[in-house]
């Protein structure tokens, strides 16, 4: 979710929260090595809203003293917990012993969670991929077990390989065998595109939460939409609104979010950046959109942030049918 979950998606992303529900919110991944020499407050990746709550930023990183600076700074900018990625399969973080590297070896990546934990006075948790296959579960166990006894507070499991990377499909099972085999909370990740993927690996996995990642982004009414199947109240300024569901109602309302994020993105990042950071928005989302590639296009022709909105106003002022599902290769 790099270059994703900075604080104008985020600002978005809660317009759609439910009233009175409340979910966790990342960062992108943050590399404690930068984290102890960066303005935290005008840092992009670090920004945040003086409003938000539920912030649980994710770091890299395997060294203790770079570790321990990165929590303390993080928890007085307001974390309400602490993630340790070790999930991701960049070679950015591979070349350092970051992200799945660590999954190589179950002590040091343990060890990683032990130092962590001793530095930190909130919980602390880890992503990670999965193993193989459901046939070689133990070992994944195993792996978790470690992170466990070193003081983790749960883990949120993406039951791909990191040679998989997005491809293919997450192995659900994966996620309900740990979850019945551990006495804490495990997130499930991976294939979340609506909010019927969502309920249904709640359902079959039995997991604590689920997490959706690009799917959340394109959609972020999905959220509005889950809180309906559960009966929560619609989201402030929605009162008496129904959630958009048929593909078209979905199609405008990725247009108005893209609209809103390039507003927000412009108040928290300046006009360049905030051009920058849509045009990767779209180039990450627009693949739900049957002719997402001309979005693209029009966010990448526009010269300012004015003539972005016009072109984004006229490419949504037809019907555009929003797909429910994308390979995820992007």
């Amino acid at each position: 979710m790099v270059g994703l979950t900075h604080v104008a998606l985020r600002e978005v992303m809660r317009a759609y929260l439910p009233q009175d529900a409340f979910t966790i919110w990342p960062t992108e991944m943050l590399n404690s090595r930068r984290i102890p020499g960066e303005n935290l407050e005008t840092t992009p990746e670090t920004m945040r809203s003086p409003f938000e709550d539920g912030l649980v930023p994710q770091i890299l990183g395997n060294e203790e003293d770079a570790i321990a600076e990165s929590v303390r700074r993080l928890i007085e900018w307001g974390a309400e917990a602490i993630d340790i990625n070790m999930g991701c399969p960049v070679q950015k973080a591979l070349k350092h012993n970051y992200g799945v590297a660590l999954m190589g070896d179950a002590n040091y990546a343990a060890e990683v969670v032990r130092m962590t934990v001793k530095n930190s006075s909130v919980p602390v948790s880890v992503k990670l991929r999965a193993v193989g296959s459901t046939k070689e579960f133990d070992e994944l166990l195993s792996f978790v077990s470690g992170l466990r006894n070193s003081g983790a507070a749960w883990v949120c499991l993406h039951p791909r390989t990191a040679a998989q990377k997005r491809r293919g499909s997450a192995d659900w099972e994966q996620i309900k065998q740990l979850h019945k085999a551990v006495d804490f909370p495990v997130i499930g990740n991976g294939d979340v595109q609506t909010v019927e993927d969502a309920i249904t690996m709640l359902q079959e996995t039995g997991c604590d939460m689920a997490m959706a990642g690009r799917g959340l982004a394109a959609r972020p009414w999905m959220l509005w939409q889950l809180g309906e199947e559960l009966g929560f109240a619609p989201p402030t300024g929605k009162e008496g609104q129904k959630a958009p569901r048929t593909p078209e109602e979905e199609g405008a309302e990725y247009g108005r979010v893209l609209l809103a994020l390039l507003a927000s993105s412009r108040r928290y990042f300046g006009e360049d950046l905030a051009m920058r950071k849509v045009r990767f928005y779209v180039r990450t989302t627009g693949v739900w959109l049957p002719f997402g590639n001309a979005l693209v296009g029009v966010c990448a022709k526009a010269r300012t942030p004015d003539e972005m909105v016009q072109g984004i106003e006229k490419f949504f002022s037809g019907p555009i049918e929003m797909s429910l599902r994308t390979e995820l290769r992007q």
